[in-house]
């Protein structure tokens, strides 16, 4: 059921404080797809503000260690690997390995200053993804969030394993992707259309997991889906199922049925959007997506789809959300008193979602 709040049971916080960069450490967050770390290759990450560099090791495995040489604080990344497992740094040749002890100076006597050494971050591979923790309690894998959609797709089934950067902090793009209102209006004819904007709201909690539902019905199929189902009807029900998982990895169910079937009985996609801050004020932003429910036989129009559901998603996010958002960012930094937003009921899942992390927050910082 819709659990519209009342704007006097909303928190009380002003919009800078609830953007204001403060980080769950005792989670996974993406550092990269699994296949952008590849041999011989050295990735840099900035994420919650610490320089990261991730390379994969001679037995195949996933490194992440801090970007920064304990000598003169060069970027390591700026290096390259050698004898199969190591870092040289590209300023005075000494060599780190994965868990950040350096194990070779090629200097003077060779002795190895204890203080010689460098942070690492414990790394899990999972769903085509590289995981990293960066907190102080123990990395349980087992937490790392479910989506195992990703897993086992038929390749034409699946879009390319892409990422950008937005210019804002994360929690105004998770707003942004637990109010699927705005498709109508920032994506019409992409995601939405003035057909989608009535739409029954639903919002539940699974544990710490907020999960939001918008369904229309009598819909004409927005330009995304259309094609999925050649030969659909020309009024459809559209669908959107949000589930955030904290703190920042969200997991969408959407597509168009016949009117008045359950929705599983038509198509449509997973949506994957994997959001990990890189400091205050700025988000990578990786995504994919998994057609389910798929109703073209000819590999040559599945391929087609592939390529468009990709570029058109990417479009939506670099051209449409990311400007909004980033001017959004702006608006909060540079306002002359606290802002207090006005809340709709399309806001519940935002709302939601906030309280839990907001108890995360204050749980870890106790």
């Amino acid at each position: 059921m819709l659990d519209a709040p009342h704007p006097k049971t909303n928190s009380s916080k002003p919009q800078q404080e609830m953007i204001s960069g403060a980080f769950l450490r005792n989670a996974w967050y993406v550092a990269a797809w699994s296949d952008e770390v590849g041999d011989e290759r050295l990735v840099a990450r900035t994420i919650m503000n610490e320089p990261i560099v991730l390379y994969r090791k001679a037995d195949g495995a996933v490194a992440a260690i801090e970007d920064r040489c304990a000598h003169r604080f060069a970027p390591l990344s700026m290096g390259k690997i050698v004898g199969g497992d190591r870092i040289q740094c590209p300023y005075h040749g000494l060599e780190f390995d994965g868990s950040g002890a350096c194990l070779h100076n090629p200097h003077g006597t060779k002795n190895i200053p204890s203080r010689a050494r460098v942070k690492s971050y414990p790394a899990v591979e999972k769903h085509n993804a590289v995981w990293l923790w960066l907190g102080s309690a123990p990395a349980d894998a087992a937490k790392i969030p479910d989506f195992s959609v990703l897993d086992n797709v038929p390749e034409l089934h699946t879009t390319k394993r892409d990422s950008i950067v937005i210019k804002a902090n994360y929690q105004l793009i998770i707003d942004n992707l637990l109010d699927l209102s705005h498709t109508s209006y920032l994506h019409e004819g992409i995601l939405g259309n003035a057909d989608t904007v009535e739409s029954d709201i639903t919002a539940e909690q699974d544990g710490d997991d907020v999960i939001v539902g918008r369904h229309a019905t009598n819909s004409k199929p927005p330009g995304m889906f259309a094609p999925f189902w050649p030969d659909h009807p020309p009024r459809v029900d559209k669908f959107t199922r949000m589930r955030w998982m904290a703190p920042s990895s969200l997991r969408l169910f959407t597509g168009i049925c016949t009117m008045g079937a359950e929705p599983e009985t038509g198509t449509g996609y997973h949506a994957v959007h994997l959001l990990t801050p890189e400091n205050e004020r700025s988000t990578h932003y990786f995504f994919t997506a998994v057609r389910w429910g798929v109703k073209t036989a000819e590999d040559k129009l599945n391929r087609d789809l592939q390529t468009r559901i990709a570029e058109m998603r990417r479009f939506a996010f670099e051209e449409q959300d990311a400007p909004v958002i980033e001017a959004q960012q702006r608006i909060i930094e540079s306002a002359l008193e606290p802002l207090d937003p006005v809340i709709l009921a399309v806001d519940v899942g935002c709302v939601r979602y906030k309280r839990v992390l907001g108890r995360m927050l204050e749980a870890e910082n106790l």
